[in-house]
């Protein structure tokens, strides 16, 4: 099992960029896919963003489409989303979670297994 652990997150204008970071620990990392969610006040958590277990294959919501970034570095154990032409309706709070290699190209929340406890993004307008 992987125990993520999220980072980077912060304030910034509408326009601008951050980096969110999660380190998984647990000697298996390589063996799941790693996903992006995130949930604002009021919403139900959804998906932003996957990535399968080599890296080479990518997912994202249609709303972050073309914005957004994930990769994974599996010999540092982490997963990075670089997050570009952030809007206000990006504020959330972005979580890091793990599914089983199986669920490669999953969108859903109850399909990844292990979840970190969140890292606020706040975009001003």
């Amino acid at each position: 099992q992987v125990q993520p652990v999220e980072s980077g997150g912060g304030l910034v204008p509408a326009g601008g960029s951050l980096r969110v970071s999660c380190e998984a620990s647990g000697r298996t990392f390589r063996s799941y896919v790693m996903g992006w969610f995130r949930q604002a006040p009021g919403k139900e958590r959804e998906f932003v963003a996957g990535i399968n277990w080599s890296g080479d294959s990518t997912h994202y919501s249609d709303s972050v489409k073309g914005r957004f970034t994930i990769s994974r570095d599996n010999a540092k154990n982490m997963v990075y989303l670089q997050m570009n032409s952030l809007k206000p309706e990006d504020t959330a709070v972005y979580y890091c979670a793990a599914a089983p290699k199986y669920y490669t190209g999953s969108y859903y929340v109850d399909d990844y297994d292990y979840w970190g406890q969140g890292t606020q993004v706040t975009v001003s307008s």
